[in-house]
């Protein structure tokens, strides 16, 4: 045992202590205006500035502030000292020193700050997942107040790549209404040489308890995952889809989303976010001028056209609300997913499955809305980063060497023809490539629910596209009995899993990619279905129904479903259009109107309640997300119905 004695000796001499200092030399570039009118905090800024080392006669430039999710500490090679939570946010330290740099170049003055983010493939099953989907509406609002902080900042720039940072980051930029903002996408990690991606790798442990996966494999691919050190993981899950939406906003500069991690393609583009935020500031152009309904809708049509993840449908109303524009509805989302071809063939989606680096050097998000204009789905006239409209760049983009360079690389390099990974309609269809989102209703989702109906595995399908499953309820109240289940071989061919009590009252609205991924690379697990009020990662595939509103801790009719109860699922992945029925039991069978009668005079499941370790921080975003419109709205805080709602339990109260 260390006694205090040899925890408290120092390693060297330490006692040498300057009391005093000389100070920087020079003197701040002060004004007779200056001293007469600006806030005391303005003239001591100044004076921290130099003290910093600025040099005192530089001090007139403009102030960009770089916001980043670095996370973890390295030493001046790159090798760790201190690890972060996840490779998205390893290495946007190099991204902030290219854009520093860049501005200081241009005779501004750089300042940066950083607030971290979790991962939420590090927390699947563990109670760390309760805190993924709120963090992102607390760190949009210390980003707000880093930002709001800095008051003598002239643009802000947002660095940032994984699953909760990256939205958390684009919500904060987007209620920046009279502000230049650009968003530098922090890029992906590549695939190993030899072995499986990050998504699929998170499925040894069930593949291995299903017998399906020796030990000495399950060890090997999973050290060979993450083939490299930076970046989000090589799929188009959350991570990727929310870099795709920021460039269809207009908050990126063109074909940013999605490049290599540590690479100098990549390192380019935080020179020239930094150039475009300079030339935003020079033009007065702002956040409102770029973030608007338009760019709302266009951001929907490309996330349809990628087949993204459904935790978007979280986030981009979010984004609206945060830019004062019109918040989409999920007729909105219905309507953009039946008319918007899916042009991308990538990890996890297929029926190719190309890493998102190829969908990269395929052209990424400007070779996707060029198929988009041919087929007149999008609003050309919004304004970009760039300063030019989006018309504009894609005009440019059209016949840039840029594209032409990339192209050949793919083809040069990975012996794969662009066209195969990013396509026309034509060929989509031919292809096979079906529309991403399917919206089902019925009596066990009342308000609806989500299934990513394109990864559907297609031997699933009949002649007309449509996956029809009736079966008995097998009902889970917690994730960790679901992946027991699976992983004790209880869950087989052909069962009905429902999962509930895990929306936003219950856990957080966690993410249950363990089950889902566990479904999807299990072989018997394309004959399963699951029904939930969780939500799912942006990678999860399969028969997998979640969002399930109400939820089962408010009453929602997914709480009432008992062991055995015949359930009916329907889903046209041609028409986009979807049923979720009760209907009975396998012995009395009955209509969707009694199912819906029977199911309202039932009681809610007594297992059903929120998890013993939900921290006070989700119990308290739980509640005011609900007041403001719940999960269809994007699960934000609207303040104004909030302080209606307390005004009014205040009043109720005294009476």
């Amino acid at each position: 045992m260390t006694s205090l004695d040899q925890l408290m000796t120092p390693q060297k001499d330490i006692y040498d202590i300057k009391t005093v200092a000389r100070g920087p030399v020079g003197k701040l570039p002060l004004t007779d205006q200056m001293l007469r009118k600006s806030p005391s905090g303005n003239l001591f800024g100044l004076s921290q500035n130099v003290g910093m080392g600025w040099k005192a006669d530089e001090l007139n430039g403009k102030q960009v502030l770089l916001l980043s999710t670095q996370g973890g500490m390295k030493d001046p090679e790159g090798n760790p000292i201190a690890l972060g939570y996840h490779t998205g946010h390893w290495e946007v330290d190099l991204l902030m020193k290219e854009a520093a740099n860049e501005v200081s170049m241009h005779l501004g003055i750089p300042f940066a700050a950083y607030v971290s983010d979790p991962c939420d493939g590090r927390t699947q099953g563990t109670t760390g997942m309760f805190d993924s989907f709120p963090y992102r509406n607390d760190a949009a609002m210390v980003y707000r107040r880093l930002i709001r902080s800095l008051p003598t900042r002239d643009a802000v720039v947002g660095i940032a790549t994984c699953d909760k940072g990256l939205p958390a980051m684009i919500i904060a930029l987007a209620s920046m209404h009279d502000l230049p903002t650009v968003i530098i996408p922090g890029g992906v990690t590549l695939p190993p040489l030899y072995g499986e991606d990050a998504g699929k790798i998170q499925t040894i442990g069930a593949r291995y308890s299903n017998d399906e996966l020796s030990l000495q494999e399950a060890a090997e691919l999973g050290c060979m995952a993450c083939a490299t050190p930076g970046g989000g993981c090589q799929f188009l899950g959350t991570a990727a889809t929310a870099q795709v939406v920021g460039e269809a906003l207009g908050m990126s500069v063109p074909h940013s989303a999605l490049a290599p991690s540590g690479q100098d393609v990549w390192k380019e583009m935080a020179r020239q976010s930094s150039r475009a935020i300079i030339a935003m500031e020079e033009k007065n152009i702002t956040t409102k001028d770029i973030v608007t309904d338009d760019a709302i809708y266009n951001a929907m049509v490309v996330h349809a056209a990628f087949g993204g993840s459904t935790n978007l449908l979280l986030h981009i109303p979010a984004i609206a609300h945060a830019a004062k524009c019109r918040i989409p509805s999920i007729e909105d989302w219905n309507a953009i997913n039946k008319k918007t071809p899916r042009l991308v063939s990538v990890l996890p989606n297929g029926p190719d499955h190309h890493p998102t680096v190829r969908a990269f050097l395929a052209g990424g998000v400007p070779e996707v809305m060029l198929y988009l204009r041919e087929l007149g789905l999008l609003r050309e006239n919004v304004l970009t980063v760039t300063g030019k409209t989006l018309k504009e760049n894609l005009d440019w983009w059209e016949t840039s060497e840029r594209r032409q360079k990339m192209k050949e690389h793919l083809r040069n390099t990975d012996g794969v023809e662009p066209e195969e990974v990013i396509m026309s309609k034509e060929q989509a269809a031919k292809k096979g490539l079906t529309s991403t989102v399917t919206f089902p209703t019925g009596n066990l989702a009342p308000e609806g629910a989500v299934i990513k109906s394109t990864s559907i595995d297609a031997s699933r399908l009949d002649d007309n596209q449509v996956y029809y499953h009736k079966s008995e309820a097998k009902v889970y109240t917690s994730e960790a009995d679901a992946i027991e289940a699976i992983k004790t071989k209880q869950i087989k061919k052909g069962d009905m899993m429902v999962l509930t009590g895990c929306g936003p009252l219950g856990t957080g609205m966690e993410e249950t990619y363990q089950v889902t991924s566990a479904l999807k690379h299990l072989s018997y697990g394309k004959f399963v279905t699951l029904i939930t009020d969780a939500r799912f990662s942006g990678v999860s595939t399969g028969a997998c129904i979640g969002h399930v509103g109400p939820e089962g801790l408010a009453e929602g009719p997914i709480g009432k479903i008992q062991d055995g109860d015949l359930i009916e699922v329907y889903i046209d992945c041609k028409n986009l259009e979807g049923t979720v029925n009760f209907i009975g039991t396998k012995d009395q069978e009955v209509s969707i109107e009694e199912g819906a009668e029977i199911l309202s005079k039932r009681a809610v499941n007594s297992e059903i309640k929120p998890s013993e370790n939900l921290p006070d921080d989700t119990r308290l975003w739980a509640a005011l997300q609900k007041v403001s419109g719940g999960t269809w709205k994007g699960s934000v805080y609207d303040v104004d119905r909030i302080l209606e709602v307390l005004d009014a339990g205040e009043k109720a109260l005294q009476e």
